[in-house]
């Protein structure tokens, strides 16, 4: 909230930027001396005012080009006012690097206020997503054996790999349908129910039938509150909540209600596996929940809190980036066809071992960092630094919060060659030093709990689909994106698929 509110502030001027301007900030020249905090640019900041007009213009969803402009104009670092308290902005992997090698064992990060509200409100306790200190690493080293290791990666994998499969055969189907031959659509919807119905059943072992001809009632009011839930996150994060209480009751209505729903298919889902465990505990994987609650390291609280926040948090990061790269492809078919080659010469591995889809498809792997690093999901990376430090030759005081804007470090040509190009060999040959240029997730302790998982799902139903379409698309132009609580695409280009052979 706070974070959102400072950006506001800082961006409340620029609201007639026209597009995305190519940054050509590099990283300071280091003088033989340390500067202070005060040399640091300082952002200008907006008025209240100017921040009411833009809460009410929606001028949040362009956040992410006003942040890139200020880069352009202020160089890799400054520094804004955030209520009286000074926080700053960077854009180097070298930053990044910087802040991972200070960072405790307890990294703090700002939290999205109307989800922390929602908790408060209800009574319930929080997940990791939303915790700071000692309770969300007693959290943190709990979950990673069960949600982040090689062994649950392991574990879950065939579960997502039988959903993908199963996506594939949905589409060979319409396109055989078809008496053209082939299929022309709008992917996201089906790409959105996928995710959802992968991750569903990773977590909790259960299928949610979101890629059959016919979606129940209940599972389509779950689809439903998962949207409202965002749209109505993004509506109450850029006002203070004394005030937002007053100017948009009906939003923070929609939202608790849009939870409440939510809240309730995850105690349904857990109390079935609680059933299940008590009448057959034979061992078989039943997904990641179930283990949780086998292990029993957590309360029923806190495996409650935890689920809820890995169901919400496992739908757009993964299926955003996957319409991403499925555009990218359709536009770029030589790079398309390398992609092919590549899945269709390890078919045969990955079908006797679905884990070897991290090994055997390198290519794959760079195409999905060169999507993220075009098209990140979240804005910023953050973090409360518990020491001083030094950044871009200037100093950072300990308890100064700092911001990792992540848009401007993957068009930054300082650090990727030709930014606006897709070229997913860029990762191929990295300098090993330079480790810190991919952080789409996170960095250290504090990265995304469910990076693997989303990394599976992607990874899988990409390959699937290689080996089994052909993409095109008549859209040629760069793909426009808006920030509503995550990065996502302002439209989604008509993608045709027509079989492989």
């Amino acid at each position: 909230m706070l974070r959102a509110r400072a950006a506001m502030r800082m961006a409340g001027s620029r609201l007639s930027l026209r597009g995305t301007r190519t940054l050509s900030t590099r990283a300071a020249v280091s003088p033989k001396m340390v500067l202070p905090f005060e040399a640091i640019p300082q952002c200008p900041g907006s008025t209240w005012l100017q921040m009411l007009q833009m809460w009410k213009k929606q001028g949040y969803e362009s956040l992410h080009l006003q942040m890139h402009q200020n880069f352009q104009e202020l160089g890799p670092i400054f520094r804004y006012d955030m209520g009286g308290r000074q926080a700053v902005s960077v854009m180097m992997p070298e930053d990044v690097e910087q802040l991972h090698q200070v960072e405790s064992q307890q990294p703090w990060r700002m939290l999205p206020e109307p989800w922390v509200a929602y908790r408060q409100h209800r009574g319930q306790k929080c997940g990791v997503f939303l915790l700071n200190g000692p309770e969300w690493r007693f959290n943190r080293l709990r979950l990673n054996p069960n949600v982040l290791s090689p062994k649950a990666v392991q574990r879950f994998i065939p579960m997502v790999d039988t959903v993908a499969r199963e996506f594939v055969q949905v589409l060979q189907q319409k396109v055989q349908q078809n008496a053209r031959g082939s299929l022309t659509l709008d992917l996201q919807p089906s790409i959105l129910n996928y995710t959802i119905e992968a991750s569903n059943l990773a977590l909790y072992g259960e299928r949610l039938g979101l890629l059959g001809r016919t979606v129940s009632s209940e599972s389509l009011s779950f689809l439903r509150a998962l949207d409202t839930m965002f749209r109505s996150t993004v509506g109450l994060m850029f006002l203070p909540r004394s005030l937002s209480r007053w100017t948009s009751t009906h939003v923070w209505r929609e939202h608790f209600e849009a939870w409440d729903h939510i809240a309730h298919h995850v105690n349904h889902s857990i109390q079935r596996i609680y059933q299940q465990l008590k009448v057959d505990c034979d061992g078989h994987y039943r997904g990641i929940v179930a283990e949780l609650l086998l292990h029993a390291e957590l309360s029923p609280d806190a495996i409650k809190a935890n689920s809820l926040e890995l169901t919400a948090g496992s739908v757009d990061t993964t299926s955003h980036p996957l319409l991403m790269t499925l555009f990218e492809l359709a536009r770029n078919p030589s790079v398309q066809q390398a992609l092919r080659q590549e899945s269709l010469a390890a078919t045969a591995t990955i079908a006797a071992n679905p884990q070897r889809v991290f090994s055997d498809l390198p290519l794959l792997r760079a195409a999905l960092k060169e999507t993220l690093r075009l098209y990140p999901v979240g804005l910023t990376v953050d973090r409360k630094v518990s020491s001083d430090l030094v950044l871009q030759n200037h100093h950072i005081p300990a308890g100064t919060l700092v911001q990792v804007y992540l848009y401007s470090l993957g068009r930054n040509p300082a650090v990727f060659p030709r930014p606006e190009r897709y070229y997913p060999q860029r990762w191929l040959h990295r300098d090993p030093g330079r480790t810190f240029q991919h952080v789409a997730f996170g960095f250290g302790v504090r990265q995304c709990l469910g990076r693997r998982l989303a990394e599976v799902e992607m990874l899988l139903l990409m390959h699937h689909v290689l080996k089994s379409f052909l993409l095109e698309t008549q859209s040629q132009e760069d793909m426009t994106m808006v920030y509503h609580f995550v990065m996502k695409p302002s439209n989604y280009p008509l993608v045709t698929l027509r079989p492989v052979n």
